[in-house]
């Protein structure tokens, strides 16, 4: 798949505006991800499934799952935005192949960069990989958790039709022994 440059992103205050780039993660971005993902964990704990102390060790080529199976992957797709040479966000669609649930679609790790958030980046890649997953004629419902109380995120999900349809209390146990619930979210995908 070729990119698809968007230039419609929020510059921040007093500067030009920022043409952003989206396409499918492939092998040679895998450094850049984990970084990112890196990042992301250690600054946002609350916010992530996952723990930055148990993936801050990985290696990068760890992640190729992550990739589409063009790319050596398992996942649907990981879609990237990127400005210039600059991994600025991420999204990946997981699907499983048993067939009692070919036709669900997951998203997973939606994150963007601190420094480009509330610029657009977010709505960008939500907005292409719905587009993306339009495209799969076996496809019928997509879903997605969200830490409890993340209104930008909760609102972001809502502007594009997700709707609720659970609560998991105590989903997440932090570090300092506190626990985040994660609402479960769900959208049809209409043709």
């Amino acid at each position: 798949m070729t990119g698809v440059s968007l230039s419609a992103l929020t510059p921040p205050r007093d500067a030009s505006p920022v043409s952003l780039t989206l396409r499918l993660l492939t092998e040679s971005d895998l450094t850049a991800y984990k970084s990112l993902r890196d990042a992301m964990l250690s600054a946002h704990e609350a916010a992530f499934t996952s723990d930055a102390a148990s993936e801050l060790p990985r290696e990068a080529s760890s992640y190729r799952h992550r990739l589409h199976p063009q790319a050596g992957g398992r996942a649907l797709f990981t879609l990237g935005a990127w400005i210039g040479d600059e991994l600025v966000g991420v999204l990946t669609c997981e699907h499983e192949g048993r067939l009692k649930v070919r036709h669900v679609a997951h998203l997973v790790g939606m994150m963007v960069a601190d420094a480009h958030q509330g610029r657009g980046v977010g709505r960008a890649l939500m907005g292409h990989a719905l587009t993306l997953l339009r495209r799969e004629p076996l496809l019928e419902i997509v879903t997605l958790s969200v830490s409890a109380g993340n209104a930008p995120a909760m609102a972001l999900y809502r502007s594009f039709g997700f709707t609720r349809y659970g609560h998991l209390p105590r989903a997440l146990r932090l570090s300092d022994g506190r626990y985040v619930a994660k609402d479960l979210m769900s959208l049809e995908l209409q043709r």
